[in-house]
């Protein structure tokens, strides 16, 4: 049973904007609860403190796991993974021409795309269907 608060997790949520903090999924657009993640995990000494936590889907939680860095394919050199409470998604990513794929345009953008399979097949089919719904790419505020 998690030791974090119903408060605390409403509190996240809306910090959030209810949207993975890694693929920027909407909470209205997945299959499942968006999870309250821990930004350093507790099996790497990460505590339940708001500051370290986050929301992220399901998929994106999983492929992160305890994962804290990762390697830049460009500079291959290991990097922290990118803080969507500290940094600003803009700021290290941007959208494919088509809205499907998330690029990298920093080090830690690159790093956290591969590390968190961030255009696995399955977020790229969906994110695609999205596209012609009108619903995505996102627009960041």
């Amino acid at each position: 049973m998690s030791s974090i608060s119903e408060t605390l997790k409403a509190k996240i949520r809306a910090s959030a904007g209810n949207r993975c903090g890694y693929c920027r999924s909407l909470q209205i657009y997945v299959l499942g609860l968006l999870e309250i993640e821990h930004i350093i995990p507790k099996a790497k000494g990460g505590t339940d403190d708001e500051e370290n936590l986050w929301l992220a889907c399901r998929l994106c939680n999983n492929y992160k796991g305890t994962q804290t860095d990762a390697v830049d394919p460009v500079t291959n050199k290991k990097v922290k993974l990118f803080n969507p409470r500290k940094q600003k998604w803009s700021e290290n990513f941007e959208w494919s021409s088509d809205g499907a794929q998330i690029i990298g345009t920093t080090a830690t953008g690159r790093a956290t795309v591969i590390a968190l399979q961030l255009n696995n097949i399955i977020s790229v089919t969906v994110r695609q269907q999205w596209v012609l719904a009108g619903w995505h790419p996102p627009t960041e505020t």
